[in-house]
């Protein structure tokens, strides 16, 4: 069953129970604007109590602000009671709702797109707040006093971001200069929230416009401050012909594919995030430098990472990118082994990826792009990182203990392994009685 069929089969049953039904909000939208949308809501004029008598084993956690979960065929339909908001002390929860009529449940809403409502069964479709000139002139506008409505929810600030980054709609000026006029009131969102609608908008195709509206309206300073010290930090232009710091992340955000990964978005963003702090002019080689902004980008890129309650994945994923991005300067010089451990991480296909945008957005090489393109097709044949021929096991037979020595000796014959002069498990046994006679005899001598 689909989710606007679970939604419907809902919604006759609240009509033939003789309450008033109807989809409301995003799904409205979406099937206006031949998007499918994801999940269906329903407006209706019963009460929580009568959505939990209809449908038995509801999730009455919303119940106190007249929403109910219902579940049918796998889908999760909201069902919300027409209300009218209370006030909003904590900038985010009405502190109570009064039961009312659609037209007042349309005008509590945040923006026009979303104040809509249509007939689940003849289509039809309800518009108290001029929603439906909206959607198709292509404009986010908040309904009634945007002050206002920012005011009530502050979540609403980054919901209008991702709105109009993921629709292509620009903001109304008013309701643009209320974002900017309100843009403190994030500080009273949870770190949570704000990660997610950050999310959102970095993943949209149009990422590179929602950052910039982000920084216009000040509502970066209160998510990632840092990257307002990028805006200004001027490059050397023999390298960096395209602008500051700020300009040369936001073309790469651009130049990402559409369906680019969370991981990979947020590496983008922040591969640069230590140049302003690490800026300095060489004036022996005349230019600017930015000398350890890898290493400090990672250490930097953690710090905002936690702050934002981004998973400890999302973490391990982006904080080696962000510190291994000018390693791709070397590799035409490393070792068949070292590019092999370099090709061999978790997250080499995204690192090219941040690689090819980080050259094409500047000073369009990409000799280290091609090398590492040919370097994948010549080794793909075998594992990048084969079995290895010795174990820990192996060490701890020939009387050695367990330490740091176990690792540079497995590493040793790992390295011989991937360059190609060891492939068979005698020979590699032999070369460790080798190695363990030179380290003897080096700490005998």
């Amino acid at each position: 069953m689909s989710a606007r069929d679970a939604a419907l089969t809902l919604a006759r049953r609240l009509t033939a129970a003789g309450h008033e039904a109807l989809f409301a909000g995003g799904c409205v939208r979406d099937e206006l604007l031949g998007i499918e949308p994801k999940d269906y809501d329903i407006a209706t004029s019963a009460r929580p109590a009568d959505v939990i008598k209809l449908f038995p084993g509801s999730n009455e956690v919303g119940a106190h602000f007249g929403v109910v979960i219902t579940k049918l065929a796998g889908r999760h339909v909201e069902i919300a009671t027409f209300r009218t908001d209370g006030s909003y002390k904590d900038g985010r929860h009405p502190e109570a709702v009064t039961y009312s009529t659609p037209e007042h449940d349309a005008r509590r809403r945040d923006f026009t797109i979303n104040g809509l409502f249509q007939h689940p069964e003849t289509g039809e479709v309800i518009d108290y707040v001029g929603g439906l000139t909206d959607l198709r002139e292509g404009i986010l506008r908040a309904i009634g006093e945007p002050a206002a409505r920012f005011r009530e929810d502050a979540l609403r600030l980054l919901r209008a971001v991702r709105f109009s980054t993921t629709l292509g709609f620009p903001i109304e000026p008013n309701t643009l200069a209320a974002l900017t006029d309100c843009a403190g009131l994030l500080t009273r969102i949870s770190p949570e929230r704000i990660r997610d609608e950050f999310s959102k908008i970095l993943t949209s195709p149009r990422r590179a416009h929602g950052l910039q509206v982000l920084v216009d309206s000040g509502l970066i300073r209160h998510i990632v401050p840092e990257v307002l010290d990028m805006i200004g930090c001027e490059q050397p232009p023999e390298w960096h012909p395209e602008g500051d710091v700020f300009t040369h992340t936001r073309i790469m955000l651009e130049m990402l594919a559409p369906e680019a990964p969370l991981d990979l978005c947020l590496a983008v963003l922040l591969h640069d995030i230590a140049k302003p702090p690490t800026r300095f002019f060489d004036q022996d080689a005349g230019r600017i430098r930015f000398n350890g902004h890898d290493a400090l980008g990672a250490t930097m890129a953690e710090k905002i990472l936690r702050r934002l309650r981004y998973s400890n994945d999302t973490i391990a994923a982006v904080v080696p990118m962000v510190a291994r991005h000018m390693q791709f300067m070397a590799v035409q010089k490393m070792r068949t082994a070292k590019v092999k451990r370099f090709m061999a991480e978790p997250t080499f296909q995204m690192e090219m990826e941040l690689h090819r945008v980080d050259c094409a957005s500047s000073n369009g090489f990409t000799d280290n792009y091609e090398f590492l393109q040919a370097k994948a097709a010549e080794f793909a044949s075998q594992p990048l990182i084969p079995p290895p021929l010795v174990s820990g096991r192996d060490l701890i037979q020939r009387g050695l203990v367990p330490g740091p020595a176990f690792k540079e000796l497995l590493e040793a014959i790992q390295t011989e392994q991937l360059e190609g002069r060891l492939s068979e498990r005698d020979r590699a046994l032999a070369y460790l009685e080798q190695l363990i006679a030179d380290r003897q005899r080096g700490h005998t001598s």
